[in-house]
């Protein structure tokens, strides 16, 4: 991302790439790669960018990792200090404003090129349904109804779903879905990190349900990964 005409950033900024969520019949799955870059260099291949934010919501992240990294930490605290105050968590469409501000307040960084995008997903007990948010880089929150994608390989990532989404997709046939979306967008992104059997590496997958937010297991993950490479063939 290039910073601000005339304000050249004096070193590489290191960048997480793709992230998704996607709505099913219990909750939402979100999903995200690995790989953080700086300029056409792999920076580091385990960076974690699918977070709990609190028991029954979780955030991802896409734009300069430091930055973003910092904003989650912070927004898990604030969470947290809120439901010790008023002895109850905030409501899910509170949190999403809350994450929304804190973006707005980074916008100085990003016209000098640490933009921060997150996405938002939850289960709203309220309501019984999962929810998603995403944001641009002013502080702006939109509600995605099914699915939503974003980063270098977000593209991709979302024709992948949106060809195979469905209401009230069961877990196994989401897992399935978000992994296949991240294995098309390494396909065509050289930002997005895919599989790395030889490491032992695989994107990170959470659900978040009314039974809260869970990272699904590693041999899982592999797994659906293993039966896209069976489908698809190796990438070039």
């Amino acid at each position: 991302m290039a910073a601000a005409a005339g304000a050249a950033v004096p070193f590489e900024i290191r960048h997480g790439t793709t992230i998704a969520a996607i709505r099913y019949a219990d909750g939402v799955i979100m999903v995200g790669d690995r790989r953080a870059t700086a300029g056409s260099s792999i920076a580091h291949r385990q960076l974690e960018k699918v977070h709990p934010a609190d028991r029954h919501s979780g955030v991802a992240i896409a734009g300069a990792a430091g930055p973003a990294l910092e904003m989650v930490r912070l927004f898990q605290l604030q969470l947290e200090h809120y439901e010790k105050v008023e002895g109850a968590p905030i409501s899910l469409e509170g949190k999403a404003n809350q994450l929304s501000q804190m973006v707005r307040s980074n916008l100085a960084m990003a016209m000098q090129g640490f933009v921060v995008v997150p996405l938002f997903a939850g289960f709203d007990v309220r309501r019984g349904v999962g929810r998603i948010y995403t944001y641009d880089a002013t502080g702006g929150r939109y509600e995605e109804t099914d699915f939503h994608a974003d980063g270098s390989g977000g593209r991709d990532a979302r024709t992948t779903i949106k060809l195979g989404w469905r209401p009230d997709l069961a877990r196994a046939d989401a897992m399935a879905l978000a992994v296949r979306a991240l294995w098309q967008a390494a396909d065509e992104d050289s930002a997005t990190g895919g599989p790395d059997a030889v490491r032992g590496i695989y994107p990170t997958v959470a659900t978040i349900t009314a039974e809260g937010f869970a990272r699904a297991e590693e041999r899982e993950v592999a797994e659906g990964f293993a039966a896209v490479l069976t489908e698809e063939g190796p990438q070039s």
